[in-house]
């Protein structure tokens, strides 16, 4: 996850009020938006302040098999090769069910740029991944992802519900538009590396299959 922090020579840019009522005006349309992935069924992000906390739910329904949805959301050191913006991913303990890591990159939004520095806790309990702040950047993270079988064994609906603090320094409208931002696209990232590592697999097993 993430730092918000605004570059220095940008700052006073941001507080020029004419500028700011613009990008204002655009952001928000940013943070309204139904959003759709390619493959996937369906795919929205929705986020609301609870006073210094940015509250997140996301959901994707995808169509893959659940082994294939689980490795993909604890392959914690691949994740830099399919979540934007994050460079580092390493694992620095395990403690049964519960694996913390280290995590480090940058996400950019409009003007904004944000270094990425957290230690996260992961703990995993079928068919749940919970996961909160360690020490970093952020004031506040912790949430879960969910997944569940739809009737068809070949779909899953995946969720991401948490809540974020970002830094006290960057002003409520933007932290909740950053976060959504950040995680629209990581949760993105997410979905489609889930597709592909699925289509690879249905593409192994159709020779098999036509013996």
């Amino acid at each position: 996850m993430c730092s918000t922090r605004i570059v220095p020579s940008l700052a006073g840019w941001c507080c020029q009020r004419g500028r700011a009522l613009v990008l204002g005006a655009v952001v928000f349309a940013s943070a309204t938006v139904a959003l759709t992935a390619s493959g996937a069924e369906q795919f929205e992000v929705e986020t609301s302040r609870s006073g210094d906390r940015i509250e997140v739910r996301a959901r994707a329904n995808i169509r893959a098999a659940l082994p294939v949805v689980w490795g993909t959301l604890v392959d914690y050191e691949n994740l830099p090769e399919f979540i934007p913006g994050l460079k580092r991913s390493r694992i620095i303990a395990r403690n049964g069910a519960t694996t913390t890591v280290e995590q480090s990159g940058e996400a950019r939004f409009l003007f904004l740029a944000v270094p990425i520095n957290v230690t996260v806790e992961s703990t995993e309990r079928p068919p749940v991944i919970e996961v909160r702040r360690v020490s970093g950047t952020l004031r506040h993270l912790q949430g879960r992802y969910e997944t569940e079988v739809s009737a068809d064994p070949a779909h899953v609906q995946l969720r991401w519900i948490g809540s974020i603090a970002p830094e006290s320094d960057l002003p409520l409208w933007v932290g909740e538009v950053l976060v959504r931002h950040l995680i629209e696209q990581q949760f993105r990232g997410m979905v489609r590396e889930i597709e592909r590592r699925e289509a690879a697999r249905r593409a192994a097993a159709t020779p098999a299959a036509g013996k």
